[in-house]
């Protein structure tokens, strides 16, 4: 094991100070109004905004800002076009901004307020791994952090949790190899459901997570 990929774990970790914890990505919402009720629903809602929405978006952007050169200002503008609403670029911007200061902090590299998915490449750019498996670690740990999510506000217990985040192995696989093979013309998401959560989120009288 190289010691790029611990230093990748480590700023993918939940104990990176993003403040990744904060943010359900709609999910509260969701949870709240019934759309996600247990373990196999969250299950099929995490696969759709892995497969359809910001995590194969993310994914993409990511790649792109990897290789040295990369224009990732330019990305950074496009990934804040892409958000579909307040909550959502909060999220993505909130939590990139943070992940920077404290690699900029580590490393005394000059690395800027980003989205979180050009933030990572960008920090990453200098990391001896494969781009696939630096995106399968994304992804990775955009699943874990929504899993928790799931199981501090509905009754989902560690072991169910755990389970519905083993499933979706799998589809975070193929997703960091296509996204690896994939160009900014293949961005696009379907994942509506969750954009409308994401929204309804912003008006909940009684809520945990800021998104």
């Amino acid at each position: 094991m190289s010691s790029d990929l611990l230093t990748l774990v480590q700023w993918l970790s939940p104990a990176f100070p993003t403040g990744g914890f904060a943010y359900s990505h709609g999910l509260e919402a969701a949870i709240a109004g019934g759309a996600v009720p247990d373990g196999a629903a969250l299950l099929r809602w995490l696969s759709d905004v892995l497969a359809q929405g910001a995590g194969r978006q993310d994914a993409i952007l990511l790649v792109q800002a990897l290789p040295p050169g990369a224009d990732v200002a330019a990305l950074d503008a496009l990934a804040r076009a892409l958000q579909p609403c307040a909550e959502r670029l909060s999220e993505t911007l909130e939590q990139g901004t943070a992940f920077a200061r404290t690699v900029a902090g580590l490393t005394a590299r000059d690395l800027p307020p980003r989205c979180l998915p050009v933030a990572v490449g960008e920090a990453a750019s200098v990391l001896d791994l494969p781009a696939a498996q630096v995106v399968a670690l994304y992804l990775h740990g955009f699943a874990s952090n929504l899993t928790l999510v799931a199981m501090r506000f509905m009754p989902l217990g560690q072991a169910e949790g755990q389970g519905v985040l083993a499933a979706l192995h799998p589809l975070i696989v193929a997703l960091a190899e296509q996204a690896v093979m994939s160009s900014l013309d293949d961005l696009g998401g379907a994942a509506l459901g969750a954009d409308m959560a994401a929204m309804q989120h912003e008006t909940l009288d009684v809520r945990i997570f800021r998104t």
